[in-house]
């Protein structure tokens, strides 16, 4: 298990905010709960207000689940460009579920996918990352703030 620091957290969320300006995209879909955090924090720096969520469920805490659940309620009616964030393209299974399910919807919209890791066993590679993951990665905001 690695533990993944708000520091390193930070250094990386710039480093994705630098790789896909070049996109310009006009809204952010965070996958709930693992891109919220970078979606917010990605939405400050790119200067895009229009963040919205995509809810999901495939794990129970480290337990892979038979399905996954995709609970989509965007309107993203006249938006062109939009970035799809999560923390980690782990199975790729939540990726390529919310990938399938957006493009069906808005066949029309261009999607980009962003993780802070991937793994190269995912079934989907995102299309902006930064680092490549080998064991369980646990971040900042699900250990530093459990109830002591």
């Amino acid at each position: 298990m690695k533990y993944y620091s708000y520091e390193q957290f930070r250094i990386d969320t710039n480093k994705l905010i630098e790789k896909t300006k070049v996109f310009e995209a006009d809204a952010i879909i965070a996958i709930a709960r693992g891109g919220m955090t970078l979606a917010h924090c990605m939405g400050e720096g790119l200067g895009v207000r229009d963040v919205k969520t995509i809810r999901t469920e495939l794990y129970d805490h480290t337990q892979k689940r038979d399905s996954i659940t995709v609970e989509n309620s965007c309107n993203l009616e006249g938006l062109q460009k939009i970035l799809v964030l999560d923390d980690i393209a782990d199975s790729g299974d939540t990726l390529k579920a919310v990938m399938d399910d957006l493009k069906q919807k808005y066949p029309k919209i261009e999607f980009k996918t962003v993780t802070l890791f991937y793994k190269k066993t995912s079934i989907i590679e995102p299309d902006f990352w930064v680092n490549e993951a080998n064991e369980w990665i646990e971040f900042f905001w699900e250990k530093d703030y459990l109830s002591v």
